[in-house]
């Protein structure tokens, strides 16, 4: 490429270095290209809602039990005997419990963060005309895993929950049977006897 230039009034021209050209990509992209995207980011959006209602029930029992953790620790305090006994089981039982909804809660938001990024490579597949098939993939079915990792862990928690329930039912019979004995023998002692 030549560029007229003058000097002394004589007609130069200046010779400009080649330069390879760069490839650009397009970033243009018109709405009726842009619908498609949209219509496949919709499926992760709706995994992002449920999975966000899963994650405030997981959030909710977690408050629970570190509520009733509390409230344990504080009765603990003033038990003897079998009634300390038990409600040690009971700390040991929320502390898993913890542990599990903690652990289930990560899971649900490495879901949700899972999702987001699918969402992301779709848009930016959709906008560089590249077919990126294979993180789509490994990232949807990274999400769908972590997904089922928080279910389970949450389902182990509802068993814990269970153990800790039987617990509270062993520790009230035995209470109420020891109160039971104790106002039938004062009773006993109390009438005057016939013979």
């Amino acid at each position: 490429m030549t560029l007229p230039g003058k000097a002394c009034g004589l007609r130069v021209f200046f010779f400009v270095p080649w330069r390879p050209s760069v490839r650009r990509c397009e970033f243009s992209m018109n709405f009726t290209e842009l619908i498609p995207t949209l219509e496949v980011a919709i499926g992760p959006v709706i995994l992002i809602s449920g999975v966000g209602s899963l994650l405030v029930s997981m959030t909710n029992r977690f408050g629970q039990v570190i509520d009733l953790s509390r409230q344990n620790a504080g009765r603990l305090r003033d038990k003897t005997g079998q009634d300390r006994v038990r409600l040690g089981c009971q700390l040991e039982i929320l502390v898993r419990r913890s542990r599990l909804l903690r652990l289930s809660i990560a899971l649900a938001i490495v879901s949700i963060l899972l999702a987001c990024l699918l969402i992301i490579i779709l848009f930016i597949t959709a906008l560089l005309r590249s077919d990126l098939g294979i993180p789509i993939t490994v990232c949807f079915m990274a999400c769908m895993a972590s997904l089922i990792g928080a279910v389970v862990v949450l389902l182990m928690d509802v068993n814990l929950s269970l153990a800790d329930i039987k617990l509270e039912i062993a520790g009230s019979s035995e209470a109420a049977a020891s109160t039971g004995s104790t106002a039938t023998s004062e009773t006993e002692s109390a009438s005057p006897d016939d013979s």
